[in-house]
């Protein structure tokens, strides 16, 4: 698998903070909603970005191919 984009959709985040504790490397909590950390928007393929956009409970974070812009997470 090639690069991946993530991206917080901040006016639908509910600052649950999931994003954050699944990978804090990618994300950070900054008052009322997250945000993807400088830097890390573009990124290797990880399941775990995956595991992320699924745990969202607003679905405000969104996975896509680099490449093809194909959404890959969240999962249906």
């Amino acid at each position: 698998m090639g690069a991946w984009h993530i991206e917080v959709d901040e006016n639908v985040c509910v600052g649950s903070g999931m994003c954050a504790a699944l990978a804090p490397d990618r994300f950070v909590l900054e008052g009322p909603a997250a945000s993807v950390v400088q830097g890390a928007a573009d990124t290797d393929a990880d399941e775990v970005l995956l595991d992320v956009a699924d745990s969202c409970p607003a679905s405000a974070v969104t996975v896509t191919d680099g490449e093809s812009g194909e959404v890959l997470g969240p999962r249906p």
